[in-house]
């Protein structure tokens, strides 16, 4: 279950990547009756431009189970999956992996042997502004040097990361549940979920910290915290 859950997690990279649809894909639509309607043009377009590298979203980790009885539901962005007791979760749910960011870079790295691009990577939580303008977020700063460890070790059993970027910057309405309180950012942006508020920004705890592990170059990074289970 876990290899076919990883083959249809990469059919979409197999397309871009290798310019062609994997076999097994084929045999799906073949079984299920599925007749596309692609030109010789169509498949030479896709031999011919592939992309240079692979970007990605990591937030979390989820696992399967062929036991319908250990089939806990745990949420996600857009999708969906089985509850790994092992793990943390956020206020959402959503299950905080930092080994799994690891494990994801190497597999998708030997697998496709192109650089790879972390684009978005980050945590949700109801963050509380303190009297003197700022937010004591510890659990974010927390989270994200766990992920830039895991990143770094990656690194160093040789995958070509060429680039992160976190989601987000700043406070936004969250994608996934329509939420301003829902915050993912370094910038504090005074509104709730109803759009009442001054819309005045402050920076966070983090987004001096996460200042600093970009001047530093990562040097900053290791630095005693609390882990991130917020």
């Amino acid at each position: 279950m876990a290899q076919k859950a990883n083959r249809d997690n990469h059919f979409y990279a197999d397309v871009q990547i290798f310019g062609e649809y994997p076999k097994h894909v084929l045999n799906y639509f073949e079984e299920n009756g599925f007749q596309i309607a692609w030109t010789d043009e169509d498949l030479q377009l896709l031999k011919d431009y592939t992309v240079d590298f692979l970007s990605f979203s990591y937030y979390m980790s989820m696992v399967v189970s062929k036991n319908a009885a250990q089939r806990e539901k745990v949420g996600g962005n857009l999708m969906t999956g089985v509850k790994n007791p092992y793990l943390n979760t956020s206020e959402w749910g959503w299950q905080v992996d930092p080994v799994g960011l690891r494990i994801s870079l190497i597999d998708l790295y030997d697998t496709y042997r192109i650089p790879l691009f972390v684009v978005e990577n980050g945590i949700g939580s109801t963050d509380m502004l303190t009297a003197d303008g700022t937010v004591e977020d510890d659990y974010r700063i927390a989270y994200f040097r766990d992920h830039f460890e895991q990143m770094n070790l990656a690194i160093k059993d040789g995958v070509e990361l060429m680039g992160y970027t976190s989601w987000g910057c700043i406070d936004i309405v969250s994608a996934s549940t329509s939420q301003m309180t829902k915050r993912y950012g370094f910038i504090y942006v005074d509104a709730d979920d109803l759009g009442n508020g001054t819309y005045n920004r402050f920076k966070k705890k983090s987004f001096h910290w996460y200042k600093d592990v970009i001047e530093t170059n990562g040097a900053s990074l290791y630095t005693e915290l609390q882990p991130a289970t917020k």
